[in-house]
């Protein structure tokens, strides 16, 4: 029989004791060593609202992973960001293209890390690669961002009531209320005056209701008298107008029928051609007189300064 030695017993020991621990700090770091092979990708977010390490990774609210690190980047360009990686076992796949969101897991504010598979065919992501980041709005912060305008409207009907409240009491002013008072008093006054008006108007007209009966009647007669006269008064004038008319169309007629029979100095220059043609020729023979007159004058006019006997016009002839 072999025999084990102390201090064979006691490293083996040792091992144990440290491959329980590495595979406890593993699996508190979100590394399960049982699973098999597990692949790393990363996210970055401003604000990782309470994720923490070993939180869980979930597909469809299936745990394929854990969260087993965050730190700050590194990057000038990236400064103030947070890196998360986190782990997802060999045989789930997904697309580059898918997002990283940080989600409550429950009521008590526990996050957790939900994989949203894209649906595209794009190239499926690889160990090392960085996942788009995004952080869902919890109940709270639901809450709160609904709450924001109700608050805004709540403080303006505030401001509101304020400012009516304000007005109210500058109403209910004692001055103000002086004021209504005298301004009814006089209001009260005015409609008395009416009534007392409206009353004595009444009694004039009850007093007077046989004269005012007459007068509209005359004048009711009046106005036909009147009718009747200007309807008298246009025939009157309308058959002295025609009359007129006719009579100077009779006095027309007789004109024109006396010219075309010749009566008259027009009746006989329209009807007498002999008289027409002296007329014609005596025109002709004043327009040679008149034309003589303008081109020898001397034969027509002789005078003399010193009353000389005037030498008789010679005709002279043009050589």
């Amino acid at each position: 029989m072999i025999k084990i030695s102390k201090e064979f017993k006691a490293g083996i020991a040792t091992i144990v004791i440290l491959g329980l621990f590495y595979w406890g700090f593993s699996y508190l770091k979100g590394r399960n060593l049982l699973r098999g092979g597990l692949n790393s990708y990363y996210t970055t977010y401003q604000n990782i609202n309470g994720l923490r390490k070993s939180s869980a990774v979930t597909v469809n609210g299936f745990t394929v992973g854990s969260v087993i690190d965050i730190y700050f980047s590194q990057d000038p360009a990236q400064k103030g960001e947070l890196i998360v990686e986190f782990t997802i076992e060999e045989d789930f796949k997904f697309s580059k293209n898918s997002i990283a969101k940080i989600y409550s897991a429950g009521l008590m504010g526990g996050k957790s890390l939900a994989i949203v598979p894209a649906d595209d065919d794009s190239e499926l992501a690889k160990p090392g690669d960085y996942l788009k980041g995004d952080v869902e709005s919890d109940m709270l912060s639901s809450f709160t961002n609904k709450l924001n305008p109700l608050q805004s409207k709540i403080e303006n009907a505030i401001t509101n009531i304020d400012s009516v409240a304000h007005d109210v009491n500058v109403l209910l002013s004692d001055d103000m209320i002086g004021n209504l008072q005298s301004s009814i008093e006089n209001i009260n006054q005015i409609l008395a005056t009416l009534n007392n008006t409206s009353k004595t108007i009444d009694n004039v007209i009850a007093k007077n209701e046989t004269n005012l009966d007459a007068t509209l009647k005359s004048m009711s007669a009046t106005t036909k008298n009147l009718k009747v006269f200007s309807d008298s008064l246009a025939q009157v004038k309308i058959l002295s107008i025609s009359k007129k008319i006719n009579n100077t169309a009779a006095s027309l007629d007789s004109i024109t029928a006396g010219i075309q029979a010749g009566n008259g100095t027009l009746g006989k220059l329209t009807k007498d051609e002999k008289l027409y043609n002296n007329l014609e020729q005596a025109s002709k023979e004043l327009e040679e007189l008149l034309r003589d007159m303008k081109e020898h004058p001397k034969r027509f006019v002789h005078f003399s300064l010193f009353g000389k006997k005037a030498k008789p016009y010679k005709e002279t002839t043009d050589k």
